[in-house]
């Protein structure tokens, strides 16, 4: 048994049941966002939190443990993703990536976008030219330290 293997079982019982990911979250009482990236093996869950999503999705009691354990993240089977909407992001931050980094740069100084100290929203914007994703990212700035 493998983290792998219970999110495999998860998105095959999450699409055997016909759950939403939104359902998903309120249940476990988080964000669509985290709930989704933690099910999908890149987040860790509580013990609590667990136990709910091992009832929602059926799992054994040792599949259940697999959720409480801190994953590998940032994982992808290739280092270029080949899934279209995968890679438009990593598209949009080979066009924009400089950008981003020299307008936090410019308005922060030196430093990062956490990734950890960090929300996600995703939301479905209407527009008469057709529906928008809007994706907000929102990371507490780490500046470098002089040593």
């Amino acid at each position: 048994m493998s983290r792998f293997q219970v999110t495999e079982k998860i998105i095959a019982t999450k699409v055997s049941k016909g759950l939403a990911w939104t359902d998903v979250a309120t249940r476990v009482g988080a964000s669509k966002e985290w709930v989704t990236a933690a099910c999908l093996g890149q987040m860790t869950f509580s013990p609590e939190q667990a136990i709910v999503v091992g009832e929602i999705f059926d799992l054994t009691d040792e599949e259940v443990k697999w959720l409480s354990v801190v994953p590998s993240k940032g994982t992808l089977p290739t280092a270029i993703p080949t899934d279209p909407v995968l890679y438009r992001f990593y598209e949009m931050l080979n066009v924009y990536g400089s950008t981003l980094k020299a307008l936090i740069h410019e308005e922060f100084g030196d430093g990062i976008m956490s990734a950890i100290d960090f929300s996600m929203d995703i939301q479905r914007e209407a527009n008469p030219a057709g529906d928008r994703v809007k994706i907000t990212l929102n990371g507490k700035f780490l500046p470098y330290k002089q040593f």
